[in-house]
């Protein structure tokens, strides 16, 4: 999970250059902390799409093949 206290950053300098602009300083530190922010989600986001089922109403594995092949990948490493 993606530290609140950063989280809770991004949204206080968001809203500050929605009310007032930001500084040079603040603007780096918003664009920093945003990267970091996704880079988590990214990787978040990857994890859970590499490692899902899926099956219809009957019961059948209809996992698209890609992400098999990354499961299977994963497995031998």
């Amino acid at each position: 999970m993606f530290p609140t206290n950063k989280l809770n950053r991004i949204n206080e300098l968001a809203k500050k250059k929605k009310e007032h602009g930001l500084t040079d300083e603040e603007g780096k530190e918003q664009t920093k902390l945003r990267a970091e922010y996704l880079k988590h989600f990214r990787s978040t986001m990857v994890n859970t799409i590499e490692n899902v089922k899926i099956y219809d109403p009957n019961g059948t594995d209809v996992t698209p093949e890609k992400v098999k092949a990354i499961q299977n990948k994963k497995k031998l490493h």
